[in-house]
């Protein structure tokens, strides 16, 4: 799966997204309900259970490191 967010453009991941597409596939037939969703952040795994919840299981990982910088202070 990829993922276009507005504003920011292409992102690594969307957990939401992943879930929402395997609930759609599971209705159209395309899927069970247990699916490893690929994305280019990695692998999630999804499970859309009878009772309605879904559980999502993928790593977390590292992607980015920054500092803030405060703007000065206006004298």
């Amino acid at each position: 799966m990829k993922v276009w967010e507005r504003g920011a453009g292409p992102t690594l991941a969307c957990g939401t997204g992943a879930c929402a597409s395997v609930v759609a596939a599971v209705l159209n037939r395309k899927t069970e309900r247990a699916v490893t969703v690929h994305l280019p952040g990695g692998d999630l795994f999804i499970e859309w259970e009878t009772d309605n919840h879904i559980y999502m299981t993928g790593p977390a990982t590292y992607v980015f490191k920054g500092e803030w910088l405060e703007p000065k202070a206006r004298s």
